[in-house]
């Protein structure tokens, strides 16, 4: 029998207008550019502004671009997850309100969350409604409005995190392309470290909550840099030694955009050159659910039929994962 894998086919972006800039930052609390640079590795980070605009106006837009760009109609959509961290609301999903602005009237849909690590999950969530051969078209949805959540007078978190949406779509292939194979983990204990203390059902939203300020992003930076820096390495060399991959054999390293100096520790641990790492935290900052895709998107004319790729990301929980994939298109 014919294996059947999930190959992404198509994939798009979209970032709002306004870019808030270090300088701009350096006037809103005490910080600077060359302490921004030198410790996140971040220049700028785009922000979506308007009233009564969320998540899913990041995605839609996504979405709605990967389907011109594609000529698919919204009808032929089997389903759609949106990976996030900041839906639009407690319920419905963030995902099915994408699916009615975009016009997806035949597929169901729904959010996954997993930190920053959302969208790895999801990509490997929807390659098993391919896998199965009941679905033949799924766009995950990647898309964060972290401005929404992030305190503006707290210096160690307001640098580091952007808005941004993408959509990528994935198809059946029988060809030795797509998805190969993902490692996924998970240690709830790290839930001390990084977290929105309230919002949920431990902690409802009060006047005592808002005016404590947990609403907003919690994060302990040093650990969660310790954790992130030996996990999101170790993940994806475990999945180069698994697949009998060395590093030459990788044509690009798709790393979550969290910071330069995980991104350049995890590239050490698999021995890739720099030239062969994507990375554009310096333009968009931390956009979590967002950051991958957004560099397969910035990359997709430089890629090539039959180029390995390594995905690695960590995110709160803690979460963490890789993915291999063979890239299936040529640049259009």
């Amino acid at each position: 029998m014919t294996k059947i894998r999930a190959a992404i086919t198509s994939i798009n972006g979209w970032v709002p207008d306004y870019i808030l800039t270090n300088d701009e930052l350096s006037k809103m609390v005490d910080t600077s550019d060359e302490w921004i640079i030198t410790r996140t590795g971040i220049k700028e980070r785009h922000i979506l502004k308007g009233n009564g605009k969320g998540t899913s106006v990041l995605g839609t837009e996504a979405v709605k671009g990967l389907l011109k760009k594609t000529g698919i109609s919204p009808k032929e959509i089997d389903l759609l997850i949106c990976a996030t961290v900041t839906p639009d609301m407690q319920f419905p999903a963030t995902a099915n309100i994408i699916s009615d602005k975009a016009g997806l009237k035949n597929a169901f849909s729904y959010d996954l969350n997993a930190a920053c690590s959302s969208y790895i999950y999801s990509l490997v969530t929807a390659s098993k409604f391919i896998e199965a051969g009941n679905y033949k078209k799924i766009i995950v949805v990647g898309a964060d409005k972290m401005s929404s959540i992030v305190d503006y007078s707290d210096r160690t978190t307001c640098v580091i995190f952007g808005d941004a949406g993408t959509a990528t779509l994935l198809e059946p292939t029988t060809e030795d392309f797509g998805i190969k194979d993902a490692i996924l983990r998970t240690d709830g204990s790290g839930m001390i470290h990084l977290h929105q203390k309230a919002g949920g059902s431990v902690r409802p939203a009060s006047h005592e909550t808002v005016d404590a300020k947990e609403h907003f992003i919690y994060q302990e930076g040093q650990a969660v840099f310790k954790f992130a820096v030996s996990n999101m390495a170790d993940i994806a060399v475990e999945i180069m030694k698994k697949n009998g991959l060395k590093s030459e054999d990788i044509a690009w390293l798709v790393p979550h955009q969290a910071n330069l100096r995980i991104v350049e520790a995890t590239a050490r641990r698999m021995g890739i050159r720099k030239d062969r790492v994507m990375i554009n935290i310096q333009r968009y900052g931390n956009t979590t659910s967002a950051t991958i895709p957004l560099c397969l998107w910035e990359w997709e004319n430089q890629l090539k039929k039959g180029d390995n790729l390594i995905l690695s990301a960590f995110g709160g929980g803690f979460t963490w994962g890789s993915i291999y994939l063979k890239w299936a298109y040529d640049p259009k």
